[in-house]
């Protein structure tokens, strides 16, 4: 069952990545404000992930959290990684939200196949030893795989956004969350406009850069860093009140900040609590145990989930584009594992301990017919 852990939990977090799809873009057709949304969504994981951080931390907690509340806020240097993580995770939602507007769920997921593809690609570019975590053997097949990835990658992202052909409709759908009256008008003009669509696959692209960034940097963090309850609960509250000084200058509208007994509520909750506080609390675990690539392995489940959801209850049209696009980015996802796989598994057939290699060296000397002397 230890082995199959970091697996199980992989598959949990991606299939809360599908509801908060789901939830934002119902959301965000009812006309919430993206930034507000995801200012109360930082608020929400806060609340519920610090006194678990105080509890099982209770000696290092407080000294952790202003150390790091500082670093995120006063610039210092020996903290700027941090800084990075946390405005990520702000500056990623809210553009993510923006991408939602413009295009659709379905597409949100499909381009999150990215994420691992552009991790790899980072984590190999990084010249910095103590963050470069990946190496590409170009003269070898798993090497070849690992780029042939990263092409079919972009062809995928280009092929979203430049090529809708005909829409593929379902034969029935429940329409549960769809917009009303004007917000459903709006949000179909943005979808259906070219401009738009080509403008919101490039914001999505663009998050999905800023989260891979962050992974790696997060993998690199998680060393010295060890606690990631603790990790997971600063960044929250960091991100929350960047988040909070993004809405107030971008929304000043008093109805947009009220929430009531309603699905605005219910997003806000999921997304804060299961989402900003258990997933990404669960994602640093596995990256912590398997690496920043692991827990990509299952996505396109994220993207079957979620695709069925934004059809059958947002009312959304898959286009054929999209659908040969997501095909893409997922063999891209494989291709890049499947030659991660191989080059792990070469390596660790060469890092065999001393005594065993010094036993098999002596096996083969003795089995071979040109080293026996008695003859």
């Amino acid at each position: 069952m230890g082995s199959k852990k970091p697996f199980l939990v992989a598959l949990l977090v991606h299939a809360l990545s599908s509801g908060m799809i789901l939830l934002s873009k119902a959301v965000f057709n009812m006309g919430m404000n993206i930034s507000v949304f995801v200012f109360y969504r930082q608020v929400a994981g806060t609340i519920f992930m610090v006194p678990f951080a105080m509890k099982t931390r209770q000696a290092t907690f407080n000294t952790d959290l202003l150390q790091n509340f500082y670093a995120c806020f006063a610039g210092v240097t020996i903290r700027f990684i941090n800084f990075l993580l946390n405005f990520r995770i702000t500056l990623t939602l809210n553009i993510y939200g923006v991408a939602l507007i413009y295009t659709s769920a379905s597409l949100g997921a499909a381009t999150i196949n990215c994420i691992p593809v552009i991790t790899f690609a980072f984590a190999v570019l990084l010249r910095q030893q103590e963050y470069r975590m990946e190496k590409v053997r170009v003269k070898t097949v798993p090497g070849i795989a690992k780029v042939a990835g990263i092409v079919v990658c972009m062809a995928g992202v280009v092929t979203l956004a430049f090529y809708k052909g005909p829409a593929l409709k379902p034969p029935f759908h429940l329409h549960n969350f769809r917009p009303h009256s004007g917000a459903q008008d709006g949000d179909h003009d943005h979808a259906s406009s070219a401009k738009n669509w080509i403008i919101g696959c490039f914001l999505l692209l663009a998050s999905c850069i800023c989260w891979a960034l962050w992974l790696v940097l997060q993998a690199h963090i998680l060393k010295s860093y060890p606690s990631k309850l603790t990790f997971t609960s600063i960044q929250c509250l960091s991100s929350a009140v960047q988040s909070f000084i993004v809405a107030i200058a971008l929304e000043r509208d008093p109805r947009q900040w009220k929430l009531g007994w309603n699905f605005r509520l219910l997003a806000v909750v999921y997304c804060g609590i299961f989402v900003t506080g258990v997933a990404y609390y669960l994602q640093a675990w596995v990256i912590a145990k398997k690496g920043p690539v692991f827990h990509a392995v299952m996505i396109p489940l994220n993207l079957i989930m979620t695709s069925l959801g934004s059809v059958f209850l947002l009312g959304e049209t898959i286009n054929l584009g999209s659908v040969l696009g997501a095909i893409m980015l997922v063999i891209s996802l494989y291709s890049v594992l499947w030659g991660k796989s191989k080059e792990q598994n070469v390596d660790n057939v060469g890092c065999l301990p001393v005594e065993n290699q010094t036993q098999v060296k002596e096996t083969a000397v003795s089995s071979s017919p040109r080293t026996s002397l008695s003859t």
